[in-house]
């Protein structure tokens, strides 16, 4: 599968806006906790709350996972 790496360029920033915090003009580089923690509760992903700095994905949360990589990228 070839991504398109402007849709992929723009989603990122589309996160990092997310993360935005208009007083500095800073965005954190992880990504937004509520929805990872929504990712966890829907059972796509482990804990997000450790100090890994790596999550893992479930068999459903990988083929979700994949099918929005679709979607949104190519």
């Amino acid at each position: 599968m070839e991504y398109n790496k402007e849709k992929i360029q723009e989603a990122v920033l589309a996160l990092l806006y997310l993360n935005f915090t208009p007083d500095t003009h800073r965005s954190w580089k992880s990504l937004h906790w509520n929805a990872m923690d929504a990712l966890h509760e829907k059972g796509f992903i482990a804990d997000p709350k450790n100090k890994n700095k790596s999550v893992a994905l479930s068999e459903e949360g990988l083929e979700k996972a994949k099918q929005a990589c679709k979607q949104l990228f190519t």
